[in-house]
This record gives C-alpha cells, structure tokens and sequence, in this order.
C-alpha cells in the first residue's frame, strides 16, 4: 500500500511542476489493427488509384505518429490464417484487395517496412498465432485455407477454428510461417498474439490429443509444455537466422493470481496456459508487451509482477486507448497518464496503445497530450545488450551547410562499420550538448546520413551539433565531435 500511497504523491508531485519527465530511451508503440481494417486500411484498393490512396492513408497515419515521437509500429501481419504479405503458404488476406488470396497491387507489409524505417521508426510483425477464424471466413478461404489443407492441426471451439498447439506437427507449421517472413522481410522483430489457449480454454477438444501425447501429465501442465516448446523453437531460430530480429509477445496482461489481487479473474498462466515468466527466466523472449487493458488495482500490481519477473527483458505495458471511447469503459486521459507515469517510475520500458486510431483521433485529447507532453521529445529504444554489446564507431564531425530556409546536416558512415546503422542527432542552443538528455535529440532512428533542419529566414542564433551511430541491437557508439554554426542572414 505504501508504494500505491506514494505513486499518487508523484502524480500530484508532476501536475504540480506542470512538467512529466521525458526518459532518453523509451518504447511508444501502437498496435496497428489491419484484420477488418480496424485501423488500415479503410477502403479496398481495386485499381491503381485505390492503390495509392490505401499508402497514402498509411503514410499520413506514419507522419502523425512520427511526429508525436513514437518509435515502434506493430503491425498486424497475419490475421486468421491469411496474411498480408507475399506468402506461398497462407492466403493473402481479403481486407485489403476484396478477395482472398488476391494482393492489392503491392506488398503492404514490404511498403510499411520501408515507410516506417524512413520516418525513424521500427516495424515489427505482429502475428496472431493459433485462431484461424471463423465457419464464414474458412468457407470463403475454400482450399487456401489451413483448415482445409491441413485439417489434422486444427479444432473447431466455440463456433470458431484454431491451430491445436498438442499437435507436434502445429509447431511445424507456424515455424514454417515464421522462417518465411522473417527471411523475406527486414522486419525488425516478430510478435506472437493469441500464443495461447483459447477462451473458454477447458472445453477446448483435445482430449484425444492430450491421451496420445500427453502420458501422464497434467491437462495443464502440459498444455502449457506444448506453447513453451514453440516458443523456444521460434526464438532459438530467429537468432540463428537474424540475431538482430526482436522475438516478443503480448500475452493477457495479467500473469497470475497474485497476493495482493487474489481475485484477479482472467490471467495468463491459469487461464489460458500461457507461462511467459519461463519464456523470460529462459532467455527466449526480448520483450513482453502484456495486454494492461484495467485500471488501479487491476493494472499497478501486476506492472509490479511483471517486471518483477522479467528477468532483464522488456515489459513494456499495452495500454487500453479504446477503453475511452465511451461505448467501452469511458476512461479519462489521466487513467492513461496515471498508467505511463507509473510504468516509467517502476520499471516498464515504455508503453503500446490499442488501436493506433484510438491514439490518432485524439480522444478525449489524448493524442496532443502525448505529443505535447509525455513524447515532447525523442526516445532511443533500449539497448538489447543480451543479445550484442559491441559498441560502434563513432561518426566523424557533422557537417553543417545552409540551404535555402534548410540547414543540411550529412556526416559520414564510419568505414570500419560493415553492418547497418541507424544515427541519432543531438543539438544545443549552447555552448555544449547534454547526450543523457532526451531534450537534446534533434531525431533518432535515422537510417540515412543526412538531416534537413528547417530554419526561419531571419533567424539570428548558434547551434552545436553532434551525431551519434546505434547498431541494430540499439547500442550506441561515442558521440562524434560537436560541430558549431552560426546562423545568420548575414554572411559571418
């Protein structure tokens, strides 16, 4: 109780400066819906125009993120047994050309990817693992659909289709999915959802399954066994094959039933017999993003167990934006910056929105208050040291070059670097730059070596400048040499 006492004295604390403190690194996230473009996209692409409108609609969803200092996009890429990338195992799915099986003229997965990294932000894949949906959706997949093609691995629950995680040859199939987008994207990480047991998780129909494969374990413990198997698997070949691709989940925001909410109701290990607390202590996670979607005691004390449990892996929290609408739960936006405060103070790693449009339509101002505030200025993501702590050279001195109402900012890829980099560009209206301080990054994510700084035409005043270089682990080198230029209208 004391540290709940004391948590509100801290809220009171900040109302009362009128200032929230920005943290250097931090994950802000969304999860971008695609399954009945919930969030994209809104109209179907049957001709090229179309085409283009569905990019454009993504791009300007990408530049309001982008300029609210978000950093981390997880997009839905597979939905219920179709997906919507170039895939010879899985239908592409009808919500963005009208039809399964039939892209839209392009790869929206490959144009996301591209669109994300160029506005400094990461894009990972976010991966709806077992349910394979509905009677109608299968009807209409015909012979694409998995349940059709591979009818051993499925179980129909409730009106609706799953992959059966007791089927040894599941785990197969998903693997398969795996390998073939995390070798044909540069995708910076994968998300499993639904890596679990469905509702209602006690009725589901493998008996039969559990007889033959189960021996004399317990119906629990070994469906949790089944998912834990898988995930491992999945993760030990992610980093054979690309080390660098960030391997998390988003499991039910509640782990377990906890001393101090006995009463917790649904939670992930009881529940639906996911164990992501084994995933951590195991090392086969680099991050957890549990579904927080509760308020006070349902949602302090298990940030608290989660990252109590994290074993050095991120939890960043996934926070109910939709819970404002008031056809849900009718939250404030100080329900949603109570959760952020906390989760800065007490050990999260940052925080995921669900749905990215319940972010962007600025419910309840929730949006300006993000932008105006809580991401007043750039976050680095945090450095994913157990998986590579080498530390890169440093770039060389910033190059400053005006042009027009631009100063052109350009330094040079250190030579001994083969691998790619991303840059982060630090300034200061004085005569020296604080790095630890996240007001002092101009930009981060920077796959490019250039930086255009819009300047006003009569603008009288002095900047220093300086870049840094960050591996795809997100380590970051030395700061180069500080770079100093007048600006003027006057030649100096």
């Amino acid at each position: 109780m004391r540290k709940y006492c004391l948590l509100f004295l801290v809220f009171f604390l900040l109302q009362a400066i009128g200032a929230v403190e920005s943290p250097k690194h931090e994950i802000r996230a969304v999860w971008l819906t695609t399954i009945y473009g919930l969030d994209w996209p809104k109209k179907l692409a049957t001709t090229e125009a179309g085409r283009k409108a569905q990019q454009q609609e993504l791009c300007s969803m990408l530049d309001k993120l982008a300029d609210a200092n978000f950093n981390t996009v997880f997009l839905q890429v597979r939905l219920r047994g179709d997906v919507i990338y170039r895939s010879a195992i899985e239908p592409a799915s009808k919500t963005f050309s009208g039809k399964y099986g039939t892209m839209p003229g392009y790869d929206p997965l490959a144009f996301a990817i591209e669109e994300c990294h160029k506005r400094g932000m990461e894009c990972h894949a976010w991966f709806v693992t077992f349910p394979v949906g509905t009677d109608k959706a299968v009807k209409e997949q015909g012979k694409l659909s998995v349940v059709k093609r591979k009818p051993k691995l499925c179980k129909r629950h409730n009106g609706e289709w799953y992959l059966d995680p007791g089927v040894p040859e599941t785990a197969d199939y998903i693997l398969s999915l795996v390998k073939e987008l995390v070798n044909g994207y540069d995708i910076d990480g994968i998300q499993f959802d639904y890596i679990r047991y469905p509702e209602q998780a006690k009725t589901f129909p493998d008996k039969a399954v559990h007889q033959k494969y189960g021996k004399s374990t317990r119906l629990a413990d070994w469906r949790r066994e089944n998912i834990n198997k898988m995930v491992y698997r999945i993760y030990d070949w992610v980093k054979l094959a690309k080390p660098w691709v960030q391997v998390s989940s988003s499991p039910l925001g509640k782990y377990n039933r906890i001393e101090r909410v006995p009463n917790a109701g649904w939670t992930a290990y009881e529940s639906v017999f996911q164990d992501p607390k084994m995933w951590m202590q195991k090392g086969k996670q680099d991050m957890i993003v549990p579904m927080m979607y509760y308020l006070h005691d349902n949602f302090f004390p298990f940030v608290d167990n989660w990252v109590e449990n994290c074993n050095g892996r991120l939890v960043v929290p996934g926070l109910g934006a939709y819970r404002m609408d008031k056809s849900e739960a009718d939250w404030t936006v100080n329900d949603i910056t109570d959760q952020i405060d906390y989760s800065r103070y007490y050990g999260g790693a940052g925080a995921t929105f669900f749905r990215c449009e319940n972010v962007l339509d600025n419910t309840k101002g929730l949006y300006n208050e993000l932008k105006d505030n809580y991401y007043k200025y750039p976050a680095q993501l945090f450095p994913l040291t157990w998986l590579n702590d080498r530390v890169p050279v440093a770039p060389g001195e910033i190059r400053v070059d005006r042009e027009g109402d631009e100063l052109k900012l350009s330094w040079q890829k250190p030579s001994e670097e083969k691998e790619d980099l991303t840059y982060t560009v630090y300034y200061s209206l004085t005569d020296s730059i604080d790095t630890a301080a996240a007001k002092c990054m101009l930009a981060t994510g920077i796959r490019d070596t250039v930086l255009y700084l819009p300047v006003g035409p009569n603008e009288e005043r002095g900047y220093s400048f300086s870049v840094s270089a960050s591996t795809r682990y997100h380590i970051e080198s030395q700061p180069s040499p500080e770079t100093y230029y007048y600006l003027s209208r006057f030649p100096k």
